[in-house]
């Protein structure tokens, strides 16, 4: 199992899957949530909702109907896992680790920050600038089906309805199709198909509430774009007036 910056641990492997069982003992079907009282109405409507969302995903989107997010887990911290990304100095080229089924992917990823902290001073010792960012969902390719699917989270269910939906069709999309060390297409594929299949519910599904919440979303993420392509100021030279 190696990649262009060795060899991945035992020690990394049975973390990725002891924290992937955690989360499987966590989730508990969503019908199970909507029965206790204890389970507060704002949850209940959010997880009623992505019912809503699951069966548009099948019918409309053609996806997969299978397990995958008809149970839900509050894992009780701001991310579910912690990716690192590394590359050399004034380069766009990722550091790359290699798995099994998944390929060589430009990241790793650990469910405890203390590990991706961890393996970022080590690569900032080699010389390397390191990225450490929380991630509020992942997709294990439909593998996991058969313990029940991977679950709606704490970590993304109070977003705004349509870019939960976005979310859930974005990674059901890699269980249709994923291309193993290839990056590149297997994102474009998924965020092609929570772009169309997310217009597509607010048009069918969506309410009122749900629209003003993606046009203020759309806004923050064209003011993004704009202030990243923005050209960087030029400084006069220090010489200047000399």
């Amino acid at each position: 199992m190696c990649g262009t910056s060795g060899c991945s641990s035992l020690g990394y492997i049975g973390q990725s899957v002891g924290g992937h069982l955690e989360l499987m003992q966590l989730a508990r079907p969503v019908d199970q949530w909507l029965a206790d009282s204890a389970t507060a109405e704002p949850l209940k409507r959010k997880l009623v909702q992505s019912q809503r969302m699951r069966v548009f995903a099948v019918r409309e989107l053609h996806l997969p109907d299978n397990a995958s997010y008809t149970r839900y887990a509050d894992i009780g911290r701001p991310a579910v896992v912690w990716n690192v990304v590394a590359t050399p100095e004034l380069s766009l080229t990722l550091q790359t680790w290699c798995f099994p089924v998944m390929g060589c992917v430009g990241y790793r990823g650990y469910f405890d920050k203390a590990g991706a902290d961890a393996l970022a001073a080590e690569l900032r010792a080699q010389g390397l600038e390191v990225d450490v960012y929380g991630v509020p969902a992942y997709s294990t390719l439909g593998w996991t089906n058969w313990l029940g699917g991977d679950p709606l989270l704490s970590t993304f269910i109070g977003w705004p309805d349509a870019e939960v939906a976005r979310l859930v069709f974005h990674e059901l999309a890699h269980q249709v199709a994923y291309a193993a060390d290839d990056t590149a297409f297997n994102e474009s594929f998924a965020v092609a198909v929570e772009r169309i299949g997310g217009t597509r519910w607010l048009a069918i599904e969506g309410d009122a509430s749900s629209l003003r919440e993606f046009e203020a979303v759309q806004v923050r993420r064209e003011e993004f774009r704009a202030l990243t392509l923005r050209p960087a100021p030029r400084w006069p030279s220090c010489t200047a007036g000399r």
